[in-house]
């Protein structure tokens, strides 16, 4: 490959990573535009780490011979199959390891060195180089602090090694470009995983700004747990964290299953939203969401009680008002939540499932926005809620409620 050549597909591929093209994308791009310089390509593989709470990262696969890229997670690798599987590939022996790049002829004899290479020998290729592009320590993210790419022919005699050198020089630029996609993944992943996916997204488009937030309608979900601060003091402190984790992902599967959003986990609380555009239709959302989550907890409870841990129910409160959401906060510590007297009013209806022994409970405001759409509804009489001037009457599912 000439030095033009180099320079031209060096500068394509900064600026597809600059213009915020996908990593699918820019690995086809990059390999079409490699094997029309006359480098007989047949496979190539990007693989980076990412900061994500289910995956350690993800590897874009490029062939020839496929129509289609693709994109496949993986999990952890530091322990099981999948450390022992990663300790044989040319990507580990790279990372531990002083050099940058390590090219191995595909024979018999290779593969049993690096069990990654048995699927390209497999496919008759011939030659496999790989290469890791390091990051500086201050360029690091979670587990990101490298690119590993591979290469691989199937020409009888392998790449030259004006082609291994080509291959390598143009390393930065990919690795580089394919940097830049991953971060934008992982921001995407962190401000959902902790703000919300709705509060993620205004996030990520700028509304960072103190002060700043939409007068809406939303049906408000508070739900918590029954008897927590029981459980939590006969329990062994190490099973109150996994008891936590059960209901939570039990809850927040259920919720996000109808197109709600989780705002918030306080301890053993969730708060969330369903946004009421159409009123009926997100009050039915979530008694749906209630529903599913009965399920998911009763399904839990029957195997934490086979495996002998100490299980519960939640107590749900469901109303529908106006809030504000947006940012609060100090200048440098804020938060993309809903504030109001609507959200006070949600943590209070939950609060009197302890008292009156119903599971669920929804607001006079609520039931009213159901309508007709809805199951059945059972009034359980008329109540005074802490902090707040008028009594109103309260409503649960008829028949055994949730």
């Amino acid at each position: 490959m000439d030095e033009g050549r180099l320079l031209e597909l060096s500068a394509w591929i900064t600026k597809a990573g600059l213009a915020g093209r996908s990593e699918i994308a820019m690995l086809e791009g990059y390999c079409e535009r490699l094997s029309a310089t006359g480098l007989p390509l047949a496979g190539g593989t990007v693989v980076i780490d990412t900061l994500h709470p289910l995956y350690e990262g993800h590897a874009i696969r490029w062939l020839r011979d496929q129509p289609e890229t693709k994109r496949t997670e993986y999990g952890r690798t530091n322990r099981g199959e999948a450390s022992e599987n990663y300790r044989r590939s040319i990507y580990y022996r790279l990372l531990i390891g002083s050099e940058t790049h390590l090219r191995r002829r595909l024979t018999p004899e290779s593969i049993v060195e690096f069990s990654n290479l048995e699927t390209s020998f497999a496919a008759g290729n011939t030659d496999y180089l790989g290469i890791m592009n390091k990051f500086a320590a201050e360029g690091t993210v979670g587990d990101m602090d490298c690119v590993y790419s591979g290469w691989e022919t199937d020409r009888p005699e392998g790449f030259t090694e004006a082609e291994v050198i080509a291959l390598r020089r143009l390393s930065p630029f990919l690795a580089m470009a394919m940097k830049c996609a991953s971060l934008g993944r992982i921001a995407q992943a962190l401000v959902e995983t902790y703000l919300g996916r709705e509060a993620g997204r205004q996030v990520l488009s700028g509304r960072i700004e103190r002060g700043i937030a939409d007068r809406i309608e939303a049906v408000l979900w508070f739900s918590d747990l029954r008897g927590f601060t029981r459980i939590t003091d006969a329990a062994e402190p190490a099973q109150i964290i996994p008891l936590l984790n059960d209901y939570a992902e039990a809850v927040v599967s259920a919720i996000q299953a109808e197109g709600g959003d989780v705002l918030k986990l306080i301890g053993d609380g969730v708060l969330a939203m369903f946004p009421a555009e159409e009123r009926g239709k997100a009050c039915a959302a979530a008694i749906a969401a209630a529903t599913g989550a009965r399920e998911r907890v009763a399904a839990l409870n029957q195997r934490r009680s086979a495996e002998s841990l100490p299980v519960t129910e939640i107590y749900l409160g469901l109303h529908i008002g106006e809030v504000f959401f947006g940012n609060v906060g100090s200048p440098d510590r804020l938060d993309f939540t809903v504030v109001g007297p609507a959200v006070n009013e949600a943590s209070r209806i939950a609060a009197m499932c302890r008292s009156v022994d119903q599971p669920l409970l929804l607001s006079a405001a609520f039931a009213a926005a159901l309508g007709d759409t809805g199951p059945p509804l059972a009034s359980v009489g008329r109540y005074a809620l802490r902090g707040l001037r008028h009594s109103q009457e309260l409503f649960t599912l008829d028949r055994g409620g949730t």
